[in-house]
């Protein structure tokens, strides 16, 4: 019983913070992409008063919708993103649902806010959201083949170094890949961390991997019929989805902790490994979209697939052989 409750307390307070996080990092972007254009730009707490203000405005279903479906995405997008975050660590504090679900399970769970996505833009009944729907299909089936590269190999080059459930998160918590890696290795992990940033933009649909949403070209695509307080839900679940998908990258590839440097233990080091955790998401936000976004314009769809395919594809390709021959001259294989 203790058991459930703890379980229902975390899942609270989690949920809470992670939309006060995702939100706070969703102003901080706007702050330093008006900051890096010369313009003085919205206030840091300009989407917390977004969210309000939609949550206060009418919800409207449009004539040709499935109302079922155009209500029900929103909700569920929120919820899969929220479920992402009780499967991951932040800093030194274990997962919420400690050891019930791996880095697979957590690359499925990343899918079905943008599934929600696609679904919600088809039930709307809009043109302009159905091309934001076939869109977004194609920009799935172009960054997941990456991502799951990526957790591939790091399990992979885990278990060849003898790592016991090497797709377990908590497992990550102990044993790191930088920790089992020669030289060729280490490069390889350096690989694979730049090939997450370039999978972050494309996950949360930023420049230059917004064709889904082309404000200029489909109105806003898939939420181009969404108001007031489903549109509002969809927000949530876009910024609670930041922090899901940069905390999963953070706590695979760059897990150290600081409270073993500084000796700390107990209440201090969690706080110390927690602020520096929140660090580590921001510093990564901040350089995989909002330096992006800044530097760069939108893709063409079809450039979308070629940069993940072809581009990063050949980066996770070039750290797949790097493992393997790190792996060969450590005797591991």
């Amino acid at each position: 019983m203790n058991e459930i409750l703890a379980a229902v307390i975390g899942v609270v307070v989690l949920t809470i913070c992670s939309i006060v996080v995702g939100l706070f990092l969703a102003g901080l972007d706007r702050v330093v992409v008006a900051r890096m254009q010369a313009r003085v730009g919205p206030r840091l707490r300009q989407p917390f008063i977004d969210i309000a203000k939609l949550f206060r405005k009418e919800n409207i279903v449009p004539k040709n919708a499935v109302p079922i479906l155009f209500n029900l995405m929103p909700v569920l997008a929120l919820a899969a993103s929220i479920a992402v975050l009780l499967y991951l660590p932040f800093g030194s504090i274990a997962p919420v649902l400690g050891a019930a679900g791996d880095m697979i399970l957590v690359l499925y769970l990343l899918i079905i806010p943008s599934l929600c996505l696609v679904i919600g833009g088809f039930a709307s009944g809009s043109p302009y959201a159905t091309v934001g729907a076939q869109r977004e299909m194609v920009s799935m089936i172009a960054y997941e083949l990456p991502l799951a590269a990526v957790v591939i190999l790091v399990a992979w080059r885990l278990m060849a170094s003898g790592t016991a459930e090497p797709f377990s998160l908590v497992t990550l918590m102990d044993t790191n890949i930088w920790s089992v890696c020669g030289p060729l290795g280490i490069i390889a992990a350096v690989l694979l961390l730049i090939l997450f940033i370039g999978i972050i933009p494309g996950e949360l649909s930023k420049v230059p991997f917004d064709a889904p949403e082309a404000e200029t070209e489909l109105a806003g695509g898939i939420l181009a019929e969404y108001s007031g307080r489903n549109l509002g839900m969809f927000t949530l679940a876009q910024a609670v989805k930041s922090v899901a998908i940069v905390a999963f990258g953070v706590a695979i590839l760059l897990p150290w902790n600081l409270s073993p440097v500084f000796g700390l233990t107990g209440a201090a080091a969690i706080a110390v490994d927690l602020i520096f955790f929140l660090v580590k998401v921001s510093v990564v936000m901040l350089v995989s979209v909002t330096l992006v976004r800044t530097m760069m314009a939108r893709f063409r769809i079809t450039q979308v697939v070629k940069v993940y395919w072809f581009i990063l594809g050949g980066i996770a390709l070039a750290a797949l052989i790097l493992f393997a021959i790190d792996a060969f001259a450590a005797g591991v294989i």
